[in-house]
């Protein structure tokens, strides 16, 4: 994968997060999740590749989503597999709150997972504790480990977890092992990523979400040296079908790191729509717009924060 490729995603991400930003607070998640996929879509658009989304926010039908199958780029140049989420918390954006990201991963072709768009069971950590979870382990367990491979006591933990009633088992046993608890509601992307880095507080992710976002932090934390761990979790019939029709006969398996996102290539970009613990939403003054930026390489591990200054009458149509 050509490395100039990364600034160019980097330019998509922060279309995205500007044509969002500005529905930041007025309670239209709609209008806010239609002006992000527009913004990535024409962004994408004027690359020169020949992209797939492999996993995103639906199918065809569903459009104007990046649906699953969808072609991105001129048609000219490499191919590559697409996991996207446009906008990682239009309820965020709609509320004002925290931690709303436009995000994108990028690999070559047939690394990604192909998966339908439906819950998926995670947990995430950073570099300290990979290799050291279990998906299938008890809760109790996977905290003990994570504060070992830390040199922390349980208690000393924080769990990053979805605030959700189909949570609340695992958060009762989260309180009686005695680790803190970060309720979030919405967002479990920016919460797996949090885990690589010291200064968010956050040691583990846990619970189940999208599966798009799975993957999307499957990449950042490939980027990162950190590990995750999913099994995907079809509620219908109509999506255990949909599953088998993607070549996913056992949906009881736990998706590893190379099960998600294969070989030793990929990207991953985030640009911040709302503030967060890592980046920095979208700010408005007259003509100018300002974003930050994350761009990952998972061959080279390398990380960088890249804050745009963005005169927007010289770019009528953010492109």
């Amino acid at each position: 994968m050509d490395r100039s490729l990364s600034i160019e995603l980097v330019r998509v991400t922060e279309v995205a997060a500007l044509s969002a930003g500005r529905w930041m607070g007025r309670g239209k998640k709609d209008e806010v999740d239609e002006a992000a996929t527009q913004g990535m879509r024409d962004m994408f658009n004027t690359i020169n590749m020949r992209g797939t989304v492999v996993i995103g926010e639906g199918e065809m039908d569903e459009a104007p989503m990046l649906y699953i199958g969808e072609e991105l780029g001129t048609g000219d140049g490499p191919e590559f597999d697409i996991a996207v989420d446009p906008l990682e918390g239009t309820n965020i954006v709609a509320a004002g709150t925290w931690n709303a990201l436009a995000t994108i991963a990028v690999a070559e072709k047939g690394a990604l997972l192909h998966a339908p768009d439906m819950y998926m069971e995670k947990i995430a950590v950073g570099p300290e504790a990979a290799g050291k979870i279990d998906l299938n382990a008890p809760v109790i367990e996977n905290l003990k480990a994570v504060a070992k491979a830390k040199n922390k006591d349980v208690d000393d933990l924080v769990v990053a977890i979805l605030d959700r009633e189909r949570h609340q088992s695992m958060i009762n046993e989260i309180r009686s092992a005695g680790a803190r608890i970060k309720l979030i509601q919405d967002g479990d992307v920016a919460a797996a990523i949090n885990t690589a880095f010291e200064n968010t507080g956050v040691d583990i992710l846990l619970g189940s979400g999208g599966a798009p976002e799975g993957v999307l932090a499957a990449t950042a934390l490939k980027c990162l040296g950190g590990e995750f761990q999913g099994k995907l979790l079809p509620q219908t019939q109509e999506e255990l079908d949909r599953c088998r029709k993607m070549g996913i006969d056992d949906v009881n398996r736990v998706l590893l790191m190379d099960d998600l996102v294969k070989g030793e290539d990929a990207f991953f970009v985030a640009t911040g729509v709302t503030d967060g613990e890592l980046l920095k939403g979208v700010q408005y003054k007259g003509n100018f717009g300002t974003t930050h930026s994350v761009v990952m390489r998972a061959k080279t591990g390398t990380l960088r924060f890249i804050e745009g200054r963005h005169r927007l009458k010289k770019e009528p149509a953010l492109v």
